[in-house]
């Protein structure tokens, strides 16, 4: 796995947070980053580390963008060190990047960069909802992927 510093504009973000969270301690607000922040710190990141252009029309549910050399790609992202959440969507992505974020040490970790078959094919092929894979599952999925089909790091901002 690949560890990366979070890019310069989200570790300022995550200090202000924790700026914000030590202020307010003694009244027990957390200020937590979730939902759908994160998943665009994932994108935000796959611009920057692997040259993403991101979808011009956002509804496109399941893809995200597009590689520099055009695959489609879907970004997930986690800041709680769980495993990628999906749900069932017409269209499917030829590759995934999935990143764990640690916004107490301004790191984050690719955990999966590569085509997104392998990391869902410990799903069932019909679910409703929602379902996630496990840190194990989907670090095992990585581990299957050939370096050949990694997406490469361009690293375009910073």
């Amino acid at each position: 796995m690949l560890e990366f510093d979070l890019p310069p504009a989200i570790a300022d973000l995550v200090a202000a947070r924790n700026k914000l969270r030590d202020y307010y301690k003694a009244v027990g607000l957390k200020f937590t980053l979730d939902g759908n922040l994160v998943g665009d710190l994932g994108e935000a990141i796959a611009v920057e580390l692997f040259g993403l252009r991101l979808a011009e029309a956002r509804s496109t549910a399941g893809i995200d963008g597009r590689s520099p050399d055009g695959r489609t790609v879907q970004v997930k992202a986690t800041g709680t060190g769980s495993g990628p959440a999906f749900r069932q969507t017409e269209a499917k992505a030829q590759h995934l990047l999935f990143f764990d974020l640690d916004f107490e040490r301004a790191k984050g970790l690719v955990v999966f960069n590569g085509p997104e078959h392998i990391a869902v094919a410990a799903l069932p092929a019909v679910f409703s909802g929602q379902r996630s894979l496990t840190k194990g599952q989907i670090r095992a999925a990585d581990a299957r992927v050939a370096d050949s089909d990694r997406l490469r790091r361009v690293d375009i901002g910073g």
